[in-house]
């Protein structure tokens, strides 16, 4: 079975004696990875037998990591989610699915160019397109008018001086 993986988090250190593992995660919130009960990493599928939040990350304990020692083994290592098993509200998306869509302006239908990143800034997230030249355009409805993943396309209102 290939599973369509997504960098989540990262375990950035162990907590306690017993085999538990700190989690930073690389999500809107902490509470996503929750979710899952099962992680990837290295490739490997790995069981997430109880998960809690802790001062912003994830106190974690994995199968088969059973000591202090085998939850030192696991840090800096990248934890990865299946996309496929991920429950996103509607009008939210993965930011690897977003990197590469092509961006038309709503009025004219020109191409303006593609995706190439998401910032994530304080307020919201800022879209940065890359054509004949690029623009920021923020992640809001006032000027994202229409994301079709199907077709690729991000329908961008652009203002005077974007």
């Amino acid at each position: 079975m290939k599973h369509n993986l997504l960098q989540a988090g990262k375990i950035i250190n162990t907590h306690g004696i017993g085999g538990e593992v700190k989690i930073q995660p690389w999500a809107d919130a902490p509470e996503f990875l929750l979710e899952f009960e099962c992680l990837y990493i290295d490739d490997v599928p790995v069981k997430l037998l109880s998960a809690r939040v802790h001062k912003g990350c994830i106190i974690a304990v994995l199968e088969g990591v059973l000591s202090i020692d085998d939850a030192i083994a696991m840090k800096n290592k990248t934890v990865y989610i299946d996309k496929d098993t991920a429950k996103l509200e509607d009008g939210r998306y993965f930011v690897a699915d977003l990197v590469g869509l092509r961006a038309i302006d709503f009025d004219s239908g020109e191409e303006l160019g593609a995706v190439r990143d998401v910032l994530s800034l304080p307020a919201h997230n800022v879209y940065l397109i890359e054509g004949v030249r690029e623009i920021m355009v923020p992640a809001v409805s006032e000027f994202v008018k229409e994301i079709d993943m199907d077709s690729g396309i991000i329908k961008i209102k652009l203002i005077e001086g974007m």
